[in-house]
């Protein structure tokens, strides 16, 4: 995951002010996720397991609907005005892909609808699991963000007509 965020943000950082913003609040999801995921089974010793911390937990989930939120309020409507500004409009290509984005935001909303107020005491049998998952979920929407990225920067780079 953070492999291929260098990329992307090798790739598209700088290209505009709007994808850097992306790029900066993907990192600090990604930065929490891995502080998460830290405290998870080792494969030398697969029956322990460090839960994180209520408040390690609530600080990951946070961050996931603050990313979820940017994405789909403040970053579009950022795109949108910039497109305005220009005269484009979003393709058919780009209206699938954040379709496509938009199909990870229930899933990753169930999860931090059941871990965000998790204490100590609470049942975190299948934490494991559904947080590997939410890392699976994570790693598709990046993927289809990059290509959203790509196609937004190649909009933004060419002037409508030109």
């Amino acid at each position: 995951m953070l492999n291929k965020f260098k990329q992307t943000q090798q790739q598209w950082g700088g290209s505009s002010e709007v994808i850097d913003h992306w790029l900066e609040t993907r990192q600090s999801l990604i930065v929490e996720y891995c502080k998460l995921v830290s405290g998870q089974p080792c494969s030398a010793q697969p029956t322990v397991t460090t839960l994180p911390s209520p408040n390690s937990l609530q600080s990951f989930c946070q961050h996931l609907v603050d990313y979820i939120s940017e994405g789909h309020f403040k970053i579009y409507d950022m795109v949108m005005d910039k497109w305005r500004a220009t005269g484009f409009e979003a393709t058919e290509e780009i209206n699938q892909a954040y379709g496509k984005i938009i199909l990870t935001t229930e899933p990753l909303l169930n999860f931090t609808d059941k871990y965000a107020a998790m204490t100590q005491e609470d049942d975190m049998d299948n934490f494991d699991e559904d947080l590997s998952l939410v890392g699976e979920i994570v790693e598709v929407r990046f993927e289809v963000e990059d290509e959203l990225i790509r196609l937004i920067a190649d909009s933004l780079a060419v002037p409508p007509g030109a």
